[in-house]
């Protein structure tokens, strides 16, 4: 894909979104100082050129009983990309695994997931990670507190 021509204005549209992706166009072109007409202009071509993918809510995890986060170190038996690729349809399918990234290291996955608890942390990893596709070995971090999450 590439890369779309920005500007200032381009700029602000976003920054206020990612903090409010409610806020009105009317409300939006104050904040940034254009009229609403250039603003919607600039919200659908950002839109269409895939800069914006979406709105969404943002879900408090902890109030909804998930406040448990691990991160895991995952190694492959197999590193071939057909391998890679069932790996990576497979992680798909597992609702616990918020994050999956290829990763140049050891490893090659580093995995977040967030569960309700410590016991449940267990279960999803016995069942669900050991078995995704061509898992060989794993190694747990559980994060204390979340210092900084952007989302």
């Amino acid at each position: 894909m590439d890369r779309i021509e920005m500007d200032g204005f381009d700029r602000a549209i976003l920054r206020e979104l990612s903090v409010d992706g409610r806020v009105s166009a009317t409300e939006l072109a104050r904040r940034i100082g254009l009229s609403k007409s250039p603003v919607q202009t600039r919200l659908k071509r950002l839109e269409e050129a895939g800069v914006i993918t979406g709105y969404r809510a943002i879900l408090d995890p902890i109030r909804m009983g998930q406040a448990h986060v691990a991160f895991v170190e995952v190694r492959l038996s197999d590193t071939r990309e057909a391998a890679l690729q069932a790996f990576n349809r497979a992680v798909l399918a597992v609702p616990e695994i918020e994050q999956c990234h290829m990763i140049a290291s050891r490893f090659d996955y580093l995995l977040k997931v967030r569960t309700s608890d410590i016991q449940d942390y267990r279960r999803v990893l016995a069942e669900r990670i050991s078995a995704l596709p061509h898992v060989a070995a794993t190694s747990t971090y559980v994060a204390m507190e979340a210092v900084k999450e952007v989302v």
